[in-house]
C-alpha cells in the first residue's frame, strides 16, 4: 500500500511510540509533535486514534511479513524453512528494539467492546497461520492433507506466539530456543 508522505510519516511515528511505550500512553499531541506535523494534517489523514492504530497494525504486519519472507527465502526447502520462523523470531529479538508481539500489547490495551481493532488483530494472527499452513504445504508430507495440515500450523503458530511472549516477559532467548526445539520435534514425523 502506497501512503503519502504525510500520511506515511504519522504512521511511521506512532508505530515506534505505540511499540515501544504502549497504544494507551501514546497521546495524539505527542504523536504530533513527534512527527513534526500540523494538528490539521494528522486530522486529514486520520478521523481517530483508533483509525492511526488501525494503520499501525496494517503496517507493522506489512514489515513483519515482507522481511519475514525474505528471510525465509534464504533458507533452503525443506524442514528447515519451518523452523526459519524461529530463527527469524530470534534475529527478531537480537537485533531490533524488541517490545514482544505489538498485536497482543495492543489488544492487552483496548477495552474487550473494540471490535474494530480486535477484528483487524484476529485477522492478521489467521493469515499468519495461513502462511504457516503454506510453509508446511511446500515443504512437508501430511499425509491427511488440508485437516492434519491446518492442526499442524495451528501448533506451530502456538509455540511461534508463546516465545514471543515468554522471550519478551524474561527478557531472554532461551523461549524461542526451546520453541523451535519443539517445532522440530513436532515436524520430525513429516519428510
Amino acid at each position: 500500500m502506497k501512503l503519502s508522505i504525510g500520511r506515511q510519516t504519522i504512521v511511521e511515528t506512532a508505530s515506534e511510540l505505540f511499540y515501544s511505550k504502549g497504544y494507551n500512553l501514546t497521546g495524539i499531541n505527542e504523536i504530533i509533535k513527534e512527527a513534526g506535523i500540523a494538528k490539521a494534517t494528522l486530522y486529514s489523514h486520520f478521523s481517530s486514534k483508533e483509525d492511526i492504530c488501525l494503520a499501525y497494525l496494517e503496517y507493522k504486519d506489512e514489515t513483519f511479513l515482507g522481511n519475514l519472507t525474505e528471510y525465509l527465502d534464504t533458507k533452503e526447502k525443506g524442514r528447515s524453512k519451518i523452523l526459519g520462523l524461529f530463527d527469524f523470531l530470534k534475529q527478531f529479538f537480537k537485533d531490533q528494539d524488541f517490545n514482544g508481539c505489538w498485536c497482543i500489547n495492543t489488544i492487552s490495551e483496548i477495552p474487550k467492546e473494540n471490535k474494530k481493532i480486535r477484528i483487524t488483530i484476529q485477522q492478521q494472527k489467521n493469515s499468519f497461520i495461513g502462511l504457516i499452513s503454506t510453509l508446511i504445504e511446500e515443504n512437508l508430507s501430511v499425509m491427511n492433507g488440508e485437516p492434519e495440515r491446518s492442526k499442524l500450523a495451528k501448533k506451530i503458530y502456538l509455540l511461534y506466539e508463546s516465545a514471543i511472549a515468554e522471550s519478551h516477559l524474561h527478557r531472554e532467548v532461551w523461549p524461542i530456543e526451546s520453541a523451535r526445539e519443539l517445532c522440530e520435534i513436532l515436524i520430525s514425523a513429516y519428510k
